[in-house]
């Protein structure tokens, strides 16, 4: 089943091609047995990097392909739609969209220094912005850093950091500016691109649902020191710089989900193609076939705003209410497929072997994060709708 109808530039099929022929190398077993013993996928991400794949984005000076947002959502769509789901996107993705405050707001030093170890998959990063007490009010952040000299001294805790088990690097949003100083809470925020020192950062897994190969986890900051020269921008314009990554995060997270659902949507058109009860296949059945046709319809729909969001993006345009509408779009039409292929399998779709439980456990965290569905609709409802501020 190829869905490939609105990317149909030769370059763009070349490069789902490329991307999906490193991805086949991975197959359904492998990523199952990552995912029961809870190991990373380094062979995977390796694959990935000597491909040249994760400086998709990056400048070409710093050794990327210089391409845009439209191209990397294809590219992690494709990832998304491989036997990885998730758990594949969520091991490279970081790198993708993670360090583009580094890219519009480093200094030349320090994007010559990163960027091309980042490509080259020798410098593995986390972000460490949210936190148990803030949630999505990122304004509220406690994690504090203290000029002292020539260094910062960070004390803090974040959670649901990513990759923070195999990272060597951390986007670490901290308060430079108490609060109640401030004109505005988002002011006096801090970007900072630190080391991850076991001395003063310890990381703590939490156990969850899914995505099992790719750690997600509590960190904790007693006395990190990161030098001046590790601050990304101006001190006090971390929140501003870090608003220049979420619309790429939006657009790619819903580009990724919307691979993941079409690859539970092919499982299940294949078992409801095979599967025979009563003398004939399951999917002769209307009752089968139209919530699968609604899938393909729903998942279509995404891909269209998803495009266009990043389309919008590559060409400097406003895409705000854009790239959240496609997040919102992918997380809904996706959860409908991953929980309609379980059901078209029956129960053998909580059966691992066939694969499609374990898409829907990955699933679930997409109508979650990295921004929950009604904080989305609270965003359009004000931004694009005029209602008053509801939080």
């Amino acid at each position: 089943m190829r869905f490939e109808a609105l990317a149909d530039k030769p370059e763009r099929q070349a490069l789902r091609e490329a991307v999906r022929t490193v991805c086949d190398r991975f197959d359904d077993d492998y990523w199952s047995a990552l995912d029961r013993s809870h190991t990373f996928p380094h062979e995977f991400c390796k694959a990935i990097a000597d491909g040249g794949w994760l400086g998709i984005a990056m400048p070409a000076e710093y050794g990327g392909a210089g391409l845009g947002v439209t191209e990397a959502a294809i590219m992690m769509q494709t990832i998304g739609s491989s036997a990885g789901a998730f758990a594949a996107c969520s091991a490279v993705h970081i790198n993708i969209f993670g360090l583009h405050a580094i890219v519009k707001h480093g200094s030349d030093r320090q994007k010559q220094e990163w960027l091309p170890k980042v490509v080259r998959g020798e410098l593995r990063a986390c972000f460490g912005v949210t936190e148990p007490d803030a949630g999505l009010d990122t304004s509220r952040i406690k994690t504090r850093a203290v000029r002292l000299g020539d260094r910062y001294v960070v004390h803090g805790q974040k959670i649901w950091t990513s990759t923070a088990q195999e990272a060597d690097k951390i986007v670490l949003l901290a308060r430079t500016t108490p609060i109640d100083q401030c004109a505005r809470a988002i002011d006096g925020l801090t970007l900072f691109f630190a080391d991850m020192d076991p001395k003063t950062v310890s990381v703590t897994e939490i156990a969850k649902m899914g995505r099992h190969a790719v750690d997600s986890n509590q960190t904790f900051i007693d006395g990190l020191e990161i030098p001046v020269e590790h601050r990304i921008g101006n001190e006090g314009k971390g929140f501003r710089y870090l608003l220049d990554s979420l619309n790429p995060e939006r657009i790619l997270n819903a580009a990724e989900v919307i691979g993941m659902g079409r690859r539970a949507l092919d499982k299940a058109t294949a078992y409801a193609a095979e599967r025979v009860v009563f003398g004939r296949p399951i999917g002769m059945n209307q009752s089968i076939q139209h919530p699968l046709a609604e899938c393909w319809a729903e998942l279509y729909a995404a891909e269209l705003m998803t495009l266009h969001a990043a389309e919008l993006y590559d060409a400097g345009q406003p895409c705000g209410a854009q790239a959240n509408a496609a997040k919102l779009l992918a997380a809904d039409a996706g959860f409908h497929a991953a929980d309609r292929a379980v059901r078209t399998h029956g129960g053998m779709g909580y059966a691992a072997d066939y694969h499609v439980e374990r898409y829907f456990r990955e699933m679930v965290a997409t109508q979650l994060a990295p921004v929950s569905r009604e904080m989305i609709l609270c965003f359009i409802a004000e931004r694009e709708l005029g209602l008053p501020k509801s939080y």
